[in-house]
């Protein structure tokens, strides 16, 4: 499906804005950071690439991009494609090979979500090659609404209020994530996706299980937008305005302090 001029503008204008405001709240990317970008093929991270590609060039802050991808060896994946688009995008990047679908294929039962232990053998792997190019930042390209849906997952399934940050040092403190597209709609990164023709690749693992908690989650979100249109957004909005003090948690307030 074409997408229309106007709308493609539109669409990359709001998430340069948006990348740009999670930018400056956060101090995502500073002087003289290499930033790795985690490239897995799809629609956000191929949009995050090119926020900041573009900022790379029109920012005063001068940073270097390196895009990574990691080959899980899936059935089927057209490995030539990301090489072929970076080269031709003349950004430096790296393909690393390590065969994780075997793996959680054989561990995970069928029928059951594959998506946490997948994200363990990933991150493990990109941390390793964080550390082999000397990056400073590792840029993921979770956006808005995987915040909020995370958001819902852990309050259902994990009882704790807690989500994806824009920015976190990991647990050994070896490195700094972030999130570039945190404040970025899905839905226009999906306009800007397909304007752009970006050769998406889909994933065989998550991206064939239909019962997944998440997908249920999305659906619960978008039927509230729908019958309470900018739902979402308060929601996302009420994430970033945390009142400890008006909450039970006695670790983040010192309730028995109150005389």
């Amino acid at each position: 499906m074409e997408v229309d001029q106007s709308s493609f503008m539109r669409a990359q204008k709001h998430l340069r804005r948006d990348v740009w405001k999670a930018w400056e709240q956060y101090a995502l990317i500073e002087k003289g950071d290499k930033v790795m970008v985690c490239l897995s093929g799809g629609k956000d991270s191929y949009t995050m690439l090119d926020v900041l590609l573009h900022y790379q060039k029109e920012s005063d802050i001068k940073f270097d991009i390196v895009a990574v991808n990691l080959d899980q060896k899936q059935p089927g994946y057209p490995e030539e494609v990301l090489p072929n688009f970076l080269a031709q995008l003349g950004v430096d990047f790296k393909i690393v090979e390590k065969d994780t679908y075997s793996i959680v294929t054989a561990k995970i039962e069928a029928g059951k979500t594959m998506c946490s232990l997948c994200s363990r053998l990933r991150r493990g792997n990109l941390y390793t090659m964080a550390d082999e190019l000397g990056a400073t930042k590792i840029a993921l390209g979770h956006h808005r609404d995987d915040i909020i849906e995370t958001f819902f997952m852990n309050l259902f399934n994990g009882s704790r209020l807690e989500t994806m940050p824009a920015k976190y040092k990991t647990d050994d403190g070896r490195h700094v994530v972030i999130r570039p597209l945190a404040f970025c709609k899905e839905s226009e990164i999906e306009v800007f996706a397909k304007g752009k023709h970006f050769p998406i690749i889909p994933c065989t693992l998550c991206g064939s299980q239909e019962n997944m908690m998440r997908k249920k989650v999305k659906k619960m979100i978008k039927e509230w937008d729908e019958e309470f249109p900018g739902r979402s957004t308060s929601i996302f909005n009420s994430i970033k305005n945390i009142n400890p003090s008006h909450m039970l948690d006695s670790e983040l307030f010192d309730f028995k302090g109150i005389k």
